[in-house]
């Protein structure tokens, strides 16, 4: 038995913790966690602009990897602390330290726990800050979260705001790649929460540049959101302070069957929603059954899910004392903000129909044709499952796997019934799952769900899945904690995975949200020196070792099937070799206008998408 004393209690200084277990500070080491380290630095600049201190921030993604942030803030005191180092030191290098605490210097922020410059610090190779403040500007490195430079003074200057660079650790990140669409989406984002403020992003690696403002605010985001769809009417907008709350919200309802609600607590993206949500669609679902039942002549009541089909909604809430689940923020949870945001939904929506009868029957409508559409797809899906038509189509098709814990469980849904072959070979029995399908599915954002739920190859998806489809789609009953789309690397096989991923957006999306949908990345060459054989991912990928081992034969898998089932196991289902990549709700919200524009009736606006986008295209099939 191994002695547990005094000795084996470890004491770790604030950078050595971060450094230890980066995960508790960012929510991982992947690419999320690595735009984290940005959302951190940028969100310190939002809190100026909040504060009436800052019109301007400028971020920028160099040459050399590191990425940096500017803004024309009040700048970080550099004052001597009582803990005898400099303000601007105490705040990079020690938790818990900051000033968004006693509410006097910011009234309302989104860092608030003291704890994003020094973890950002922490998770660098190495950072550098420059402060310009009381006509003089300042500077310091650090390296590892430790500073190697004594604060000094490089200049004078008329100006005053904060730059940091910092550049990623390769140490702790799997991948120090900053992704330019990302960053964009956030920082559009932004500038349309904080209307006024003037967000620039430069891209030195490819010369991409782009400027965000908006005048209309949230207002403004909503039409952005809504540019290919068809308004019922003008987008409403909400603007209230209660309790202390500062609550803004932009609503329009569109022709689409999609709900798209985007909710904001102090600026951040709460994608797990919490209770500004939950009092959102309390209240906008009251106002609308009240308006409905004094107004409409044979009104049913409608639930909140009949209510928010189609619409677009923007919840931005201010919260001067926030509580979130967790560093990352993902989920509000002050109870406080339901009871407030619901009021004020309620009255204020309830007021707008009062006061607009032509539109405020259409809203009604277009939710009890969706009521109606509900229903009539619950009696399709119990009539299909009384009929047992999905069942007649496994037997040739699924090839189950023999273990009963889900959690186990993972299903290929592969393109193909010659590859599907292969993979029922090459399969691990035990675990995996393998379900064929025959050419291209039916295009949901065109047909709908009556036409979808006819569909052989989609009705076979629903089966094997096992959790419903729609809005009865329970993640609790799906077979598979794994659902892996595995297709030709070639513009077929690219269509077909956007042909699922647009039906699991629409109509599985949860199962994108609770992070059970993936994409296998077969390889697309195979490289033979010798005895050896390499398996290439990508064509940098093949440059670099064609450098490095000289002239080989080299095979370009153009499909699935041209691989034999050991080298299908090894290259692409081998848990401990293969590559998924995983499907997130951050990408599905940017895939969203993706599908409307490119799977949608509108031909106009796929026409200027292809002709804005055509000389992008590097690498076609022909």
């Amino acid at each position: 038995m191994t002695d547990y004393t005094a000795e084996q209690i470890e004491v770790l200084d604030d950078m050595e913790a971060i450094r230890k277990r980066p995960g508790m500070y960012i929510g991982g080491v992947g690419v999320r966690g690595l735009h984290h380290l940005l959302w951190e630095i940028v969100d310190n600049s939002i809190d100026e602009a909040l504060a009436g201190h800052c019109s301007l921030i400028k971020v920028t993604i160099h040459n050399d990897g590191s990425a940096s942030v500017e803004d024309n803030g009040r700048g970080i005191p550099t004052e001597m602390h009582e803990l005898g180092k400099s303000a601007l030191e105490i705040v990079m290098t020690k938790l818990h330290a900051g000033g968004k605490f006693d509410k006097k210097a910011y009234r309302v922020s989104g860092g608030l726990h003291g704890v994003g410059l020094s973890v950002v610090n922490a998770l660098s190779e190495w950072l550098e800050v420059w402060v310009r403040r009381n006509g003089k500007i300042f500077y310091q490195k650090y390296e590892r979260g430790k500073p190697v430079t004594e604060l000094k003074i490089v200049g004078e200057t008329k100006e005053h705001g904060t730059t940091i660079r910092f550049k990623p650790d390769e140490e702790i990140f799997e991948t120090t790649e900053f992704n330019y669409e990302i960053i964009a989406q956030r920082l559009r984002e932004l500038a349309y929460l904080n209307k006024g403020l003037k967000i620039i992003l430069i891209d030195e690696r490819t010369g991409k540049h782009d400027e965000f403002y908006s005048e209309e605010g949230i207002v403004g985001y909503v039409k952005h959101l809504n540019r290919n769809k068809k308004a019922l009417h003008d987008v409403i907008y909400i603007s209230k302070e209660k309790n202390g709350l500062l609550i803004e919200i932009a609503i329009q309802f569109t022709n689409s069957d999609v709900e798209n609600l985007l909710p904001f607590a102090n600026n951040i993206h709460t994608v797990e929603g919490g209770t500004h949500v939950i009092g959102f669609k309390a209240g906008l679902t009251r106002a609308l059954n009240e308006y409905g039942k004094k107004n409409i002549k044979k009104f049913t009541p409608l639930s909140g899910i009949d209510v928010r089909e189609g619409l677009t909604a923007l919840v931005s809430v201010k919260v001067p004392e926030p509580q979130f689940e967790g560093q990352t923020k993902t989920k509000l949870t002050n109870s406080e903000v339901k009871t407030s945001v619901e009021s004020v939904v309620y009255y204020e929506m309830l007021f707008w129909l009062e006061q607009h009868p032509n539109e405020a029957n259409k809203i009604i409508e277009k939710c009890l044709m969706s009521k109606r559409a509900r229903e009539a797809a619950r009696r399709a899906r119990e009539l299909i499952k009384k009929r047992n038509e999905i069942g007649v189509t496994l037997p040739g098709k699924l090839a189950d796997c023999s273990s009963k814990n889900p959690d186990e469980r993972e299903i290929f849904i592969v393109e193909g019934e010659s590859a599907g072959g292969s993979a029922k070979q090459a399969r691990d029995r035990r675990f995996q799952a393998i379900l064929p399908i025959r050419g291209k599915i039916i295009n949901v954002e065109k047909s709908g769900m009556m036409k979808a739920l006819k569909n052989e190859e989609i009705k076979a998806i629903i089966a094997a899945i096992g959790a419903g489809i729609g809005k009865d789609f329970d993640i609790t009953k799906a077979r598979y904690r794994r659902v892996i789309i595995m297709t030709d690397a070639d513009i077929d096989g690219a269509h077909i995975r956007t042909l699922l991923l647009t039906f699991f957006y629409r109509y599985m999306k949860p199962l994108i949200e609770n992070g059970y949908l993936y994409i296998a990345q077969p390889p697309l060459y195979r490289v033979k020196k010798g005895k050896k054989t390499y398996y290439v991912y990508s064509e940098s990928e093949l440059g670099n070792l064609l450098k490095r081992i000289g002239n080989s034969e080299v095979q370009r898998y153009k499909g699935l099937g041209e691989m034999n089932p050991e080298q299908l196991w090894e290259t692409t289902m081998n848990p401990n070799n293969r590559i998924l990549n995983q499907v997130t709700i951050e990408d599905a919200i940017r895939a969203e206008n993706l599908f409307k524009i490119l799977m949608g009736d509108d031909v106009e606006a796929r026409r200027r998408f292809i002709l804005e986008h055509s000389k992008e295209v590097k690498n076609l099939d022909v």
